[in-house]
């Protein structure tokens, strides 16, 4: 294993070209923040680089229940809390119950018409939207540096597993048709995670293994959590418009609008959330070049993703392997690949690059059966097992507070 990751890892350094699957050029690390907040859901704003901007509620308090020993009870207290009209459990920290009804409230903005059609459109959409949002946006992740090490370093790294399946509660909570009515679990499953990331700012800076190799002080910074946000809407948006997938405006529009949403209730800052399509491209054009990259344990997260996702095909594990291997490079291309030393497959590769269209287009009833290729039928069923796996090990996990981080750096 260790021969393969040091391969993998050179591999990785010698990828060049384009982020086509973001529309972005490559490199640009010293980007300055220019985006201006006119373009944002508040319309104004500071514009202060959110590079340098937290979460100034969450993080002290998170901070106080960490070192106070609060954490576990917490835990226990909020393993029932699932829906998003339901009372907090009694019991609380008054500090935590206070900071929590203010944060389970919806902005003044959200419209709740758009909202219902963005649950029928991820209805209507969910094969392809949660192949991007799953495969493709799990291999973007691990090639955005900061994100990569965040995730490794922290507790959720020793077992990705159970980390892909809780993070995975939340982007299937967006997809629900109940996602923010009373009855769903969107709100839950974005306070939690807002409670999570305030835990992992505090934690990890006190690990050595993190400290070393991340060159920062603090981590998810506001920055950091719309480089992740641009890799499940924005992305997911743009393939779906370069695969000619038919999407109604008032689609888009609504689709868009439940993320946005999600942002706010994550702890964004409404100046930092783009208002339209236009914005939240240019914000992504400006953010994702000067966090993007490979790194040695973005290459580890990715072998482990891709693992998990070979184990799920009937192939035979050599061969579903090297189907995911050719699925994910399609679906991130090159560059990307490259970074996350995804190997090439001389067989799966073009495969996968000939039927993927054209499955796309029988899916939308613009061709019919017998154009179809034989192969289409195979990625299409591994895609079906996967996606059904990881909706499945999503509702068997809940998010819950760390307490510590990963408890060492193999």
């Amino acid at each position: 294993m260790a021969e393969l990751s040091r391969r993998k890892i050179l591999i990785s350094g010698g990828a060049l070209g384009t982020l086509g699957a973001l529309g972005v050029a490559f490199p640009a690390r010293a980007m300055p923040w220019t985006w201006a907040p006119t373009g944002s859901i508040a319309g104004a704003g500071a514009g202060v680089d959110p590079r340098w901007v937290w979460d100034e509620e969450a993080d002290p308090l998170v901070a106080s229940l960490l070192d106070r020993g609060a954490v576990p009870e917490v835990n226990r207290l909020l393993w029932d809390w699932n829906r998003n009209d339901q009372p907090l459990p009694a019991g609380l920290p008054a500090d935590l119950r206070d900071f929590m009804e203010r944060a389970r409230q919806l902005p003044s903005w959200a419209d709740q018409g758009k909202l219902e059609i963005a649950a029928q459109f991820n209805k209507s959409r969910g094969f392809y939207l949660n192949l991007l949002n799953g495969v493709g946006g799990g291999m973007l992740s691990t090639a955005i540096p900061k994100e990569a090490r965040a995730v490794y370093y922290s507790k959720g790294g020793a077992d990705m597993e159970d980390r892909v399946a809780k993070t995975s509660l939340l982007g299937f909570a967006v997809g629900d048709l109940n996602a923010y009515r009373p009855d769903g679990t969107c709100v839950v499953q974005a306070v939690k995670t807002r409670l999570v990331h305030a835990a992992v700012r505090h934690l990890l800076p006190q690990s050595p293994y993190w400290g070393q190799v991340s060159g920062e002080e603090i981590p998810i910074s506001q920055e950091d959590m719309l480089v992740t946000w641009h890799t499940l809407p924005t992305y997911a948006m743009r393939k779906l418009r370069g695969w000619n997938v038919p999407i109604k405006t008032a689609e888009s529009e609504a689709y868009l609008h439940v993320w946005q949403v999600t942002a706010h209730m994550l702890g964004i800052r409404d100046e930092y959330i783009p208002a339209s399509w236009d914005a939240a491209n240019a914000q992504s054009d400006q953010i994702l070049p000067r966090n993007m990259g490979p790194t040695p344990e973005g290459v580890k997260l990715t072998d482990i993703l891709l693992d998990q996702l070979a184990e799920q095909t009937s192939l035979g594990t050599k061969a579903s392997r090297s189907l995911c291997n050719a699925l994910a490079r399609y679906l991130v291309d090159d560059q990307i690949a490259g970074w996350d030393g995804i190997e090439r497959e001389p067989v799966w590769d073009p495969a996968v690059r000939t039927a993927w269209p054209l499955l796309v287009k029988f899916r939308e009833g613009l061709i019919p059966l017998p154009l179809v290729p034989e192969i289409a039928w195979v990625i299409d069923e591994a895609l079906r097992k996967y996606i059904l796996f990881y909706l499945t090990k999503a509702k068997e996990t809940k998010i819950e507070i760390p307490t510590i981080n990963r408890p060492n750096s193999s």
